[in-house]
């Protein structure tokens, strides 16, 4: 089912729903159509596809470019005959995110988790150690960056896939971070802008 464009309220629809039974409904149903249309439009333009050559100098080792603003991640193989285009999670607020150059060091299927010790100043109750599973945070997969406590994991919490919901992670459902973890290998490049 579609979300109503924000500024189109249920009663709002209701109202102009039954104004529109009567006379001009033709009308009523262009001018909603045309906001849903927009509204649509807006959600999809930024997840595209893109070019490794303005972001990286070659494709050695493979390259993988993840857009904090659209919340997507690229991938292209190094033979260029692979690219993909995932949609992911993003860090809650800007002093949780970090941009940059980085590379993949260590890929762990099954990963466990500890909470960094930022995360359990602000969350105390959070458990000290999580094992692999159906409660671990880093999902079935995870690919460890060059930065201390920083990953491109999957999550069993689909929800967050497509929001700012990290800690300063980027989450991928977890076929997804499957995937991607059969193509990179270790000192993949990786950049995030």
């Amino acid at each position: 089912m579609s979300k109503l464009p924000s500024n189109l309220t249920r009663r709002g629809f209701i109202a102009g729903t039954a104004a529109a039974v009567g006379t001009g409904a033709a009308t009523q149903s262009t001018e909603v159509e045309g906001e849903i249309s927009q509204s649509l439009r807006r959600n999809i333009s930024s997840f595209r596809t893109l070019n490794w050559q303005p972001y990286f100098d070659n494709l050695r080792g493979g390259a993988i470019l993840v857009d904090l603003q659209s919340r997507a991640l690229h991938y292209w193989s190094e033979d260029q005959s692979i690219y993909k285009l995932y949609p992911t999670s993003v860090p809650l607020s800007e002093d949780l995110t970090r941009r940059g150059r980085t590379t993949i060091t260590r890929k762990v299927e099954g990963p466990s988790w500890r909470p960094t010790p930022a995360m359990r100043k602000r969350n105390p109750e959070w458990p000290e150690f999580v094992g692999p599973g159906p409660d671990n945070p880093l999902g079935s997969h995870a690919l460890y960056l060059s930065w201390t406590y920083y990953r491109i994991h999957g999550t069993h919490d689909t929800r967050k896939i497509g929001r700012r919901s990290s800690n300063g992670c980027i989450g991928l459902y977890n076929e997804h971070i499957a995937e991607l973890y059969g193509l990179t290998k270790n000192g993949a490049q990786v950049l995030l802008i």
